[in-house]
């Protein structure tokens, strides 16, 4: 799952349009910030799948601390109660943490099988849609072209350079997913990791795309 959690961040903006998009994106996508960090740091492994039966090309070998259940409720506690300390906003607070739980939840309906529970080996948990490549693809671009309706009607755009602004995210969102899905596998684990830190680069532009954005005469924060 990658542009499904951007979807959720999107849609979080309805309910909470003073927070910034960036700020939503950080949350959503908070276990794939961390996840490469980890890579880096040899806390966390994963492979790069040969086999021709893959459904997808990573092979998640270890990773309790970013996608554990265990961890993620985790990082919800801490994400959230960073997020009523900044802004005293019980709503904004509750929704930062379910936006970093949902990464979860998400994962959990496409991964095989390897979501952990806890930091101990197994159980895992994965519902698999991954093994049907295009249902997965599809059940993401709906949520994303949902995500991005409910983000346009929140906000109001206002001349050609905030237009692009946030539909040139979108644009180079889909590029990333459509690459991801049937681009060739990586060579190794090395640069799946630094593409991973990437992320935060796309947390940057939504940050920078909601600016642009007048969002119910709120600034963002």
């Amino acid at each position: 799952m990658f542009i499904g959690h951007f979807a959720v961040a999107l849609i979080a903006k309805r309910v909470v349009p003073a927070t910034s998009l960036g700020v939503l994106f950080a949350a959503a996508q908070w276990l794939d910030l961390v996840w490469p960090a980890l890579l880096l740091a040899g806390l966390e492994h994963a492979e790069v799948a040969h086999s021709q039966d893959a459904a997808i090309a990573l092979k998640f070998t270890h990773y309790p601390y970013s996608h554990s259940l265990l961890a993620v409720l985790g990082w919800a506690a801490v994400g959230g109660a960073f997020w009523w300390w900044h802004t005293r906003s019980l709503r904004a607070s509750l929704v930062i943490a379910a936006l970093v739980a949902s990464h979860w939840l998400l994962d959990l309906v496409v991964h095989i099988p390897d979501l952990p529970l806890a930091f101990a080996e197994g159980p895992y948990f994965g519902l698999g849609l991954w093994r049907w490549p295009l249902a997965a693809l599809s059940l993401e671009l709906a949520m994303f072209l949902l995500g991005t309706i409910v983000y346009l009607r929140v906000t109001a755009t206002i001349g050609p350079k905030r237009i692009w602004a946030f539909f040139g995210l979108v644009v180079f969102l889909l590029v990333i997913e459509f690459a991801n899905v049937f681009g060739p596998p990586p060579p190794s684990i090395t640069p799946v990791a630094w593409s991973g830190m990437a992320i935060w680069l796309l947390v940057a532009w939504g940050w920078w795309a909601d600016r642009q954005q007048v969002t119910q005469g709120v600034p963002a924060v």
